[in-house]
């Protein structure tokens, strides 16, 4: 993880399933790199972060609407700088398997998200939702539909969740700047499937238009997933005007 930041010199970047309490993560390996960190953790599970080359107000650890979910997958705070970003680390529950109850509290974490979502928007200010969704919106974002068919990542529910959420008025940064289909973010471990190219496409950043009107390029870093004990996930960079 170092190197890819040592490479790519994100000014903030969003991390998730960093699997670790707040105290177990790793900040002088990226205070060094200049940077400030806050971390909604969690023990083995879970667990996201923010990092930022500016510092980072008005934190908010936890998405709002449940005070019973103690799962640690939502980190908001605003960048400060000459023309500030809210901005939020999202790890959406995966909800395998369908039929149970993780199932069904995905779903209403997309429903939390939705009304948070609807929330910052009135504020119209820049806004940048990014991380792992766990969805695949369309069949062009993955290799092989029919045989995510049975998964929650490709539900109808799912997706239609998702579709709610770009409905409210935010943008898919990668539909944006550049919408080619079948590139993806995230290639299993199993079944060779990065050397297939067996791929699908959940990590997602969405803008407000106030964010959106500032995007000025997109990438996904798909060469770090063959990089030597490489996460399934690759990097995703949107790339505002300052």
């Amino acid at each position: 993880m170092v190197a890819w930041f040592k490479q790519a010199a994100p000014d903030v970047a969003c991390l998730q399933e960093i699997k670790c309490v707040d105290e177990a993560f790793p900040r002088e390996a990226f205070e060094s790199l200049g940077y400030n960190i806050q971390v909604h953790g969690q023990k083995s599970y879970n667990g996201v972060a923010l990092l930022s080359k500016t510092p980072l107000e008005d934190v908010r650890r936890g998405l709002p609407g449940d005070d019973g979910d103690d799962h640690a997958r939502y980190l908001e705070a605003v960048v400060s700088g000459p023309r500030p970003v809210r901005v939020a680390s999202i790890y959406l529950p995966n909800g395998n398997p369908v039929g149970t109850d993780k199932f069904g509290y995905k779903l209403r974490w997309l429903e939390r998200l939705n009304r948070h979502a609807a929330a910052l928007l009135a504020y119209e200010e820049p806004l940048a939702l990014l991380g792992d969704y766990n969805v695949i919106p369309e069949p062009q974002d993955c290799d092989d539909p029919p045989s995510w068919m049975g998964d929650a990542l490709f539900q109808p529910e799912s997706r239609a969740a998702f579709r709610a959420l770009k409905w409210l008025g935010l943008t898919d940064a990668y539909l944006q700047a550049d919408g080619r289909p079948n590139v993806y973010t995230f290639w299993d471990y199993q079944a060779g499937a990065w050397r297939r190219d067996h791929g699908i496409r959940i990590d997602h950043a969405l803008l407000s238009p106030q964010a959106a009107d500032r995007l000025r390029g997109f990438e996904i870093h798909r060469d770090v997933r063959g990089w030597d004990k490489p996460s399934d996930h690759v990097p995703i960079v949107a790339e505002l005007e300052l």
